[in-house]
């Protein structure tokens, strides 16, 4: 399985400080998918073109069966994430973001103001994430059967074997 990861944040592509929700999505994925995983990354600012650039590459080019963004997806002026997102999907996925939010809800409240999505576009199944680590964790943990899944019907594949 190939998966792209794409960390959304200013201060990170400018140096400002490390991303940790980028390693975190490959080290929960990892444990989930195993040792066959092969991981593309890239770092962009909250910028729209650039973040529907990085998304198009992953999904059109490199041909990744699962895009995952982290970062973007609250309510602040440069959080355009979903923005970024929603103009390429082919297919929006709404129960992504709702069981997110459902979910991360119980834990804390402000989850709310999430904006996180998911679809598809060709073969590649896309998933919005939130920006922290723990999150993007609880996140994963939660989707990954749903995950799975989309996976195995983007390739053709009986998810159910």
């Amino acid at each position: 399985m190939k998966i792209g990861r794409l960390t959304i944040s200013d201060r990170a592509a400018a140096g400002v400080y490390a991303d940790l929700s980028g390693p975190e999505i490959e080290k929960v994925l990892s444990e989930f998918f195993g040792n066959g995983v092969k991981f593309e990354s890239a770092i962009v600012p909250d910028e729209i073109p650039l973040i529907t650039a990085a998304l198009k590459k992953f999904a059109d080019e490199l041909k990744c069966d699962l895009v995952v963004t982290t970062g973007g997806t609250g309510i602040a002026a440069r959080d355009v994430t979903p923005e970024a997102t929603r103009p390429i999907l082919e297919k929006e996925l709404p129960g992504f973001g709702e069981i997110m939010r459902v979910q991360s809800f119980a834990i804390i409240k402000t989850a709310i103001l999430s904006r996180a999505l998911a679809g598809t576009r060709g073969s590649s199944l896309i998933v919005n994430l939130p920006g922290k680590p723990r999150a993007v964790r609880e996140c994963l943990e939660i989707l990954a059967p749903a995950i799975r899944e989309a996976v195995a019907h983007l390739r053709g594949e009986d998810p159910h074997k």
